[in-house]
């Protein structure tokens, strides 16, 4: 007979008795297949149940397709013999899964009719609980073992003990070689050791104490070489600090020296910009007065010159305040680093880069200084030539002046002419009214300016009137004068007499040129030249300067005598 071991594990059960409390108890299930094939082969379900605790606890279930048969009829069941042990052991396998909850929901029930589990059969039951009601899926019946099966079961225990002891104690005797011999190259590989860690503390000793003397005297002789740098650094560096000092300070002295200049400078630049302010005032007020003289373009010219005066000007100011910011940022910077020499106790290094930051900064700002002189310097220049503008200006503006003056000259000249021709006039009237042949002449040979009683005017008119053609009275126009009068023509226009390219000049027709005084009749030629720069004469337009309007009043009948004497030259203008 040959037995299949197929479950063998403890599984909690609920024990029920006649009688008594319900209680739990594990219980060992074990299931097996029997194979016998004497006299006929066929196969049993053997289930047993066990107490680990108590070895006379044995109750035992032997189940042959036959009683399978009737068990499957009488529970309902519907697997076959072949099936059924592997369905109950999941039965089991769940019952297990659900043991440890409060409320399993399969639960092994272990159901005896007496009040003790004393040699009485029992029933083990398979229940699920639902909300319905306890629904039992399996009940196996138990009977408990005889003398002679608990006898035999103990025997097997007994065996399987002892089987279990000699398996221990041969397990037991090769792991006590095994650490016996373990001990033993251990004991042996630690003697070892030990003897090269004793080497080794040795040799470690030994190389320790020469490491450690030879470290001392060279940290003695780094030590004394420390102390020597030390002090060679020390004196290096309070010389250094010392040449750092006078220098900075050196270069602070020609900064504030530089300083001053430039304030002196800007100072300087300052009244000459105000200067320059008043002068260009002056100009204003000068060319304001002159507005009237000078002509429209002219004027546009000199507004517009004016006005790059005025911008330039306006430009160097504000380079002037550029230059001031300057100074004073100088003068800030100026002020920290005299803070920053204070503080004399800082580190070498620190002084140092501090030192070569602030000059690198100097000689920024010098070239910044540099570039600012440069640039002042510039308009200076600029403003030298705008003076000489100004004077050129200021000279052309005079000349006119000295233009005007000569032009005023030239006309109190002419009036001056035509009121000897006047006087004339009324001399040779006087002497037609007495019957005298002779006509008398003004001092100069000129005739006298006409006069119109009847029309209120008495006085000389202007001097231009007195070119134009008047008729000569009827008294005397078969009078012959005796004395040359002398005629005046001028071949332009009088408003240009200051345009034109060559030179005009007033000429007298009727009388000779005095060639033993060396005086020539009319005016000269300097006064009649053309300049570019000149101003118009106000007032003459050139309708009013017509050649017509020029030509002489006296009538071309009147013929100049021989014997006539010769009249006196003016002392400014002869002839």
């Amino acid at each position: 007979m040959a037995a299949e071991s197929m479950f063998n594990r403890p599984v909690c059960v609920q024990v029920r008795c006649q009688g008594c409390e319900e209680r739990r108890l594990n219980v060992r299930v074990t299931i097996e297949l029997l194979s016998i094939s004497n006299p006929v082969h066929k196969k049993d379900l053997a289930v047993r149940l066990t107490d680990d605790t108590d070895p006379f606890f044995l109750y035992n279930l032997v189940i042959s397709e036959e009683d399978f048969q009737s068990l499957k009829s009488q529970q309902g069941l519907l697997v076959d013999f072949s099936a059924f042990p592997q369905k109950f052991i999941d039965l089991l396998q769940q019952c297990i899964q659900e043991q440890k909850k409060d409320i399993p929901r399969f639960l092994l029930q272990l159901v005896s009719s007496a009040s003790l589990l004393d040699h009485t059969p029992v029933s083990l039951n398979v229940v699920e609980t639902n909300p319905f009601k306890h629904l039992t899926h399996l009940s196996l019946k138990f009977l408990p073992g005889n003398d002679a099966e608990i006898k035999k079961f103990l025997a097997s225990c007994l065996k399987c003990l002892k089987e279990d002891k000699t398996m221990l104690e041969e397990k037991l005797r090769r792991t006590e070689e095994d650490l016996s011999r373990q001990l033993s190259y251990t004991q042996q590989s630690l003697s070892e050791k030990s003897r090269e860690l004793d080497k080794l503390k040795n040799e470690w000793t030994s190389y320790t104490t020469a490491l450690t003397n030879t470290h001392t005297q060279e940290l003695t002789n780094e030590k004394e070489r420390a102390l020597q740098a030390q002090a060679q650094y020390q004196q290096q560096h309070e010389q250094q600090k010392k040449e750092l000092e006078n220098l900075h300070q050196k270069s602070v002295q020609q900064l504030q020296n530089r300083l001053s200049e430039l304030e002196v400078i800007n100072k300087d630049l300052t009244e000459r910009r105000y200067k320059g302010d008043s002068t260009v005032r002056e100009l204003k007020a000068k060319l304001s007065g002159l507005e009237d003289v000078i002509l429209e373009e002219s004027t546009e010219k000199k507004q517009s010159h004016i006005e790059k005066l005025e911008t330039t000007i306006k430009s160097l100011s504000a380079e002037l305040l550029k230059a001031n910011e300057i100074i004073k940022k100088l003068q800030g910077d100026l002020k920290t680093l005299m803070s920053k020499l204070k503080l004399k106790n800082t580190v070498t290094i620190q002084q140092e880069k501090l030192l070569a930051e602030k000059e690198e900064r100097l000689q920024k700002e010098q070239r910044e200084l540099q570039e600012t002189g440069q640039s002042l310097r510039m308009k200076e220049q600029e403003v030298c030539k705008l003076q000489e503008q100004l004077e050129t200006t200021i000279q052309k503006l005079e000349e006119s002046k000295q233009l005007l003056k000569t032009n005023e000259n030239v006309i109190t000249w002419l009036n001056k002419q035509l009121n000897e021709i006047q006087m004339a006039k009324k001399v040779e009237a006087s002497a037609s009214t007495h019957g005298g042949v002779r006509t008398a002449v003004s001092p100069h040979g000129m005739p006298d300016r006409p006069s119109f009683p009847s029309s209120g005017i008495n006085h000389p008119i202007s001097p231009l009137y007195a070119f134009q053609n008047f008729p000569e009275p009827a008294h005397n126009r078969n009078v012959p004068l005796q004395c040359p009068v002398p005629k005046i023509q001028f071949s332009t226009q009088l408003s240009k007499m200051n345009r034109c390219s060559d030179g005009q000049t007033v000429t007298a027709t009727g009388h000779p040129a005095n060639k033993e005084n060396g005086d020539n009749l009319g005016l000269e030629s300097k006064y009649f030249k053309k300049k570019d720069d000149s101003i118009p004469l106000r007032g003459l337009s050139q309708n009013t300067l017509n050649p017509e309007y020029l030509k002489p009043t006296l009538s071309t009948k009147a013929q100049p005598s021989p014997k006539a004497a010769v009249t006196p030259a003016s002392a400014y203008f002869p002839g």
